[in-house]
């Protein structure tokens, strides 16, 4: 019992490739067909228990909507209220728990993640989300399985930051979990995410009540089977998927209410912090508040960059996963020189992009999430198609008969201030504005004040001042900035995710810094030799 065990060293999981022939894409062959045969019962899961409400909906695949993956049950105020007080019923135990027994269950999620449960964590996100494999494999497996041996690591790092000691005294820092539950809500587009907000917590001692997606479901149900597999105590973490607005109002309602661990639009997080600004002196504590939200991100290029490196960062930042990243690029600032170059070969390779069903593996592109999603991008496309200020040059083709399928699209605006350069659009269409050589200090200005957000953005250049420069210029405009690469693609332990403004807290994802904001600490000071007199030597008489 007595020891500092350390935590293992983390390493970035590999990525498998699945190429033909390769024994993960066979397994993950058969998982898919395995899993669209069937149709699962998804229940919430309460103190360990699995509750069934009787109100469902069907959780379908967005490229076959006719499709029926699972019915999942939907918690009511009921419920909600029945997940808090199991949250808090295991909050003593587990808070107080050795620390590296807590993160011995992350640690045991990860390798799971990593080995028996990687095809149908991976399967899940493909039929339920429509990723492609290497899309799912980043997300569902890589970044679960980084998420917790990186946070393992950073959690033994934050428990030995330890305060100085002078004579006859010892002192000692403490990391408590928070006093209360926290909130987990977690967007559809990431599995790893849906992995990553209840869990971090988690780690720390916290206990959670976590509302996934209702796009999300099935994916994050196996998530949550994971977690107990791993050896979870029952009620740490509490899967209560509903409506979102009925779940909150019964969570921002209770006094033991002590945070909020969000991913998702930024309209909703702002109605949230007002909510909990509207609720404060019912809480016992003040909540910590932690968001990551939207992006309008940028890829702005310099005369001096390499049209090929600029094109094939359109491509892959604006495109994969359908641009349904919070950082896929979605305006883009090129030079007229570099524009000559670069138009015929940018248009020609998005027209070759392949788009489908998720089981073909030749498609690199599969469909947006629901109708809702649907519908939005078909409305800014049509109303570009009809605008005189914009023109489309490539893509714009919209067909939701079998599935929600959006072909990747390239607008080109007139105007810097084109509404489709300065909206989150959240779909595959990137809006380009080709500027004049001679302007890229004004560029970098429009850069900076064109969107209320700063998640993600990237400058292409060669010239080193000039990458300095725009580095500088351009310093709280992304909190994730990228020089001549794409602005996705963040992995956790080499580039924290998080952006400012409209964008979030900034609280970095995959960092000690995220792991801070889930411990109170408390300072000790212990006197091994306590005074016995009151009075101070300045007091004596000269």
């Amino acid at each position: 019992m007595n020891g500092i065990p350390a935590t293992p060293a983390p390493l970035n999981e590999p990525i498998l490739s699945y190429a033909p022939g390769s024994p993960e894409r066979e397994q993950l062959k058969a998982e898919l067909e395995a899993q669209a045969s069937r149709v699962v019962d998804i229940p919430l899961v309460i103190g360990g228990e699995e509750v069934r409400t009787g109100n469902t909906i069907d959780v379908v695949m967005p490229h076959d909507h006719g499709h029926v993956l699972a019915r999942a049950h939907l918690a009511g105020p009921d419920e909600v209220r029945r997940a808090i007080d199991a949250a808090n019923g295991a909050h003593r135990e587990w808070s107080t728990m050795r620390w590296d027994d807590r993160v011995a269950v992350f640690l045991r999620v990860a390798d799971l993640a990593a080995g028996p449960r990687r095809a149908r964590l991976n399967a899940a996100t493909m039929l339920n989300q429509s990723k492609n494999p290497f899309q799912a494999e980043i997300d569902a497996a890589c970044e679960i399985i980084d998420f917790f041996r990186f946070g393992a690591h950073f959690a033994e790092r934050i428990y030995s930051i330890q305060p100085r000691s002078d004579k006859d005294t010892w002192n000692r820092a403490e990391y408590r979990a928070l006093e209360g539950f926290i909130y987990a809500v977690s967007p559809f587009n990431f599995t790893a995410i849906g992995a990553n907000l209840p869990g971090t917590p988690a780690m720390m001692g916290n206990t959670s009540v976590w509302k996934p997606s209702l796009a999300a479901l099935l994916s994050n149900y196996y998530v949550m089977q994971l977690f107990d597999e791993a050896g979870l105590p029952p009620g740490v973490i509490n899967f209560v998927p509903g409506d979102p607005a009925s779940v909150t109002e019964v969570v921002l309602s209770d006094p033991t209410f002590a945070g909020i661990h969000y991913t998702g639009s930024t309209r909703v997080f702002r109605s949230l912090w007002k909510s909990i600004g509207q609720n404060i002196e019912t809480y016992r504590a003040y909540p910590r508040i932690v968001g990551e939200t939207g992006g309008k991100d940028f890829i702005a290029v310099h005369p001096s960059a390499d049209a090929a490196a600029v094109k094939t960062a359109i491509v892959r930042g604006a495109f994969e996963y359908q641009g349904q990243k919070c950082s896929a690029a979605s305006r883009a600032y090129i030079p007229e020189s570099i524009w000559a170059e670069l138009e015929a070969p940018l248009i020609e390779e998005t027209a070759s992009l392949t788009m489908g069903d998720v089981r073909d593996f030749t498609n690199l592109v599969n469909a947006v999430i629901h109708r809702e999603s649907f519908d939005k991008i078909k409305g800014y496309i049509d109303a570009a198609r009809a605008s005189d200020d914009a023109e489309i040059l490539v893509g714009g083709e919209c067909d939701d008969s079998v599935g929600y399928f959006i072909r990747p699209t390239i607008i080109r605006a007139k105007s810097p201030r084109y509404v489709t350069m300065c909206d989150e659009i959240f779909g595959p269409v990137i809006t380009i504005y080709v500027y004049p050589d001679g302007e890229w200090e004004d560029v970098l200005d429009l850069v900076d004040s064109t969107s209320e957000y700063a998640l993600t953005g990237a400058i292409f250049a060669k010239d080193r001042r000039v990458i300095r420069a725009a580095t500088d210029r351009l310093d709280q405009a992304a909190g994730n900035f990228y020089i001549n690469d794409k602005p996705t693609g963040a992995v956790v332990g080499q580039q924290p995710f998080g952006g400012g403004r409209g964008s979030g807290t900034n609280d970095k994802a995959g960092s000690m810094f995220n792991l801070l904001r889930w411990v109170s600490a408390r300072s000790i000071k212990e006197n091994f030799v306590p005074p016995t007199d009151y009075r101070y030597p300045f007091m004596d008489a000269p």
